[in-house]
């Protein structure tokens, strides 16, 4: 799938995908057991869980496809995207934790 930014030039979807699926994955995993916990019916949950995740890809296609500019990113070196890579996961880890604690608390 080739992806255009509004000047026509081809952009990378791979980012775009990973953060609409990891979007997807936590909005419509905690979203309605949160809205539950809220008092909200289950359909109202998911509903609201899909029209954030609807808004947030959107966001992100603006962000990462609409407005990219490719032909600004330079090579970032390896090891510098694995130092990233892992600080991000127990940024990650601990977001999950504090995400499920209420749910197993209250």
């Amino acid at each position: 799938m080739q992806l255009r930014n509004r000047d026509g030039t081809p952009v990378d979807p791979v980012p775009f995908g990973v953060v609409v699926g990891l979007a997807f994955m936590a909005l419509l995993s905690f979203g309605p057991l949160y809205g539950q916990a809220l008092g909200l019916s289950l359909e109202a949950a998911i509903w609201l869980s899909t029209a954030v995740f609807v808004v947030t890809a959107a966001g992100a296609f603006y962000r990462q496809i609409w407005t990219a500019r490719p032909e600004l990113d330079h090579e970032v070196a390896a090891a510098v995207r694995a130092q990233r890579v892992f600080y991000l996961i127990p940024i990650l880890g601990a977001l999950l934790v504090a995400l499920a604690v209420p749910l197993v608390v209250g």
